[in-house]
């Protein structure tokens, strides 16, 4: 799996890289639930995710290696938090991206609806 080791490569490579460290569920859940606090108790991600705790692990290495979120072990408990606050804003921008384009999307299919020979001969038997 590639990472932000070579940033000799180009601006759209390195933003690549950075989706595929985001393309999961579980780890744009895993994002969304370090968004609502400063720091989460991987137990509590455990808890959230249903995941087992291998299956957690392996998405949070992920993240790590990605630079999206940020690891302390304290006593023996592991607190993760987001390595940056841009990373709310992305997923907030894509959420906002994704209302907009589900709404284009509605409102062509509503169009396409009430403008198909089906609607029009429908209404015309009425």
């Amino acid at each position: 799996m590639e990472e932000f080791s070579d940033f000799r490569a180009p601006l759209y490579e390195v933003k690549a890289n950075l989706f595929k460290g985001l393309a999961h569920p579980v780890r744009i859940r895993v994002l969304e639930l370090l968004c609502e606090a400063p720091e989460v108790p991987v137990t509590d991600l455990l808890a959230a995710t249903g995941l087992e705790a291998s299956h957690l692990s392996q998405h949070l290495s992920v993240l790590r290696r990605y630079h999206l979120v940020r690891g302390e072990r304290r006593g023996l408990q592991m607190f993760y938090s987001l390595a940056y606050p841009q990373v709310a804003d992305l997923l907030s921008v894509a959420r906002l991206l994704l209302n907009s384009i589900l709404h284009t999307t509605r409102e062509q299919l509503e169009h396409s609806a009430a403008t198909s020979p089906l609607a029009a001969a429908a209404g015309s038997s009425r």
